[in-house]
């Protein structure tokens, strides 16, 4: 299935990108999987989501936990954690 990957901040500068579409193994169906499936992709991916459960991750403008399930088409923004004054 492809979907549309957004990434922000400090994850698009290590990956190197702002976007991108992939397809992802049949294998992958949530968030936590396609979060382990893009460290594969090289020490760039591996480098930004290296430290676990950092990251954020949004389904469709919807914020996603580790157990979400992926479709065919959608757009996930990975993000880090943001902080306000």
């Amino acid at each position: 299935m492809d979907v549309r990957l957004v990434y922000f901040a400090w994850v698009r500068e290590r990956i190197g990108r702002e976007t991108e579409t992939i397809a992802l193994p049949d294998t992958v169906t949530t968030i936590g999987g396609l979060l382990n499936y893009l460290q594969s992709l090289g020490e760039n991916y591996t480098y930004a989501l290296e430290a676990e459960g950092v990251v954020r991750t949004a389904i469709n403008h919807e914020h996603a936990d580790s157990d979400a399930t992926i479709q065919a088409g959608d757009e996930i923004a990975i993000f880090p954690p943001m902080t306000g004054g």
